[in-house]
């Protein structure tokens, strides 16, 4: 594997060896935007593999995308061979219908450690919810980025990921019942500890959110990915845009339906992704929200 071809994937062009969190925040803007977080593998009948090779082959070489599990993977892979001081996490993700965070270990994260301070680093959890810039552990204080207001706190050991939300304004009134929809303000994430993981630790899960029926990925197919303003999202036949704060306070999405004519174009110009095998979009009835 060569972190030159992974930077060139990403479109990073800037320092490699300046350790600090300018870079580190420059790295994880530049794969946001250019690896998409998606699961269509999974419904175009093949794996979504967990071995760093395979990852790296997907992502880099076929130009493709990925769920946390692999995306978070490849950029820990990507950090620490250039030296940051980085440690896998992982967390338990909130399920709003259920009220409650997941029982299994679900999502992979990173810890970035720079001059003694401690950074939460994610380019796997897309959509609305995404991180565009590191977020400091410090516990109670709120972090502003572009796609909202972040909050970190911990409890007992027990860190949690929450967000802030802006409005939203949907254009297009046939969708402003769309189950796609967060019309939570304040919105649980995910929860985590800070005990280090390894890949291994993340294998059985892999299996089971690629094979259960309980699976929201099994549910739906999925691609989502950031833009300097914005997020594009795809739910099965259904393309959404978000443009962060197009006015004070308030976010914009406009819905799209497309036909099966259109999956192949849309994912090829807005995601810059061209599937090897069919497609068969799906849009189930398992919670996922853009």
């Amino acid at each position: 594997m060569d972190i030159e071809a992974y930077f060139e994937r990403i479109g990073y062009k800037n320092s490699r060896t300046k350790l600090d969190l300018e870079t580190l925040t420059d790295i994880l803007q530049h794969q946001i935007r250019a690896v998409p977080f998606e699961n269509l593998n999974i419904h175009c009948g093949e794996a979504m593999e967990l071995d760093l090779k395979a990852i790296f082959d997907q992502v880099v070489r076929k130009n493709r995308g990925g769920w946390c599990l692999q995306v978070n993977y490849l950029l820990y892979w990507a950090l620490t061979t250039i030296g940051f001081e980085t440690t896998m996490l992982g967390g338990y993700v909130y399920n709003t219908p259920a009220n409650k965070y997941s029982t299994g270990m679900i999502h992979l994260l990173l810890q970035v450690t720079i001059n003694g301070r401690n950074y939460i680093v994610d380019a796997g959890f897309g959509r609305s919810y995404q991180m565009w810039q590191p977020l400091e552990l410090i516990s109670g204080k709120d972090q502003p980025q572009v796609p909202c207001i972040f909050r970190l706190t911990e409890e007992s050991g027990i860190w949690f990921l929450d967000q802030i939300r802006r409005e939203q304004y949907v254009p297009n009134q046939d969708f402003l019942n769309s189950d796609l929809l967060e019309n939570k303000k304040y919105r649980k994430i995910y929860s985590f500890t800070l005990e280090p993981r390894r890949i291994e630790d993340f294998e059985s899960m892999n299996t089971y959110l690629q094979e259960s029926p309980a699976s929201v990925f099994t549910s739906k197919s999925f691609c989502s990915l950031q833009t300097p303003e914005g997020v594009h999202c795809l739910v099965g036949f259904t393309l959404t845009y978000r443009r962060f704060s197009y006015r004070d306070n308030t976010d914009m999405i406009e819905f799209r339906t497309l036909n099966e004519e259109e999956i192949e174009e849309v994912l090829k110009n807005i995601f810059n992704i061209s599937l090897e095998k069919k497609l068969v979009p799906k849009h189930g009835d398992r919670f996922f929200t853009v």
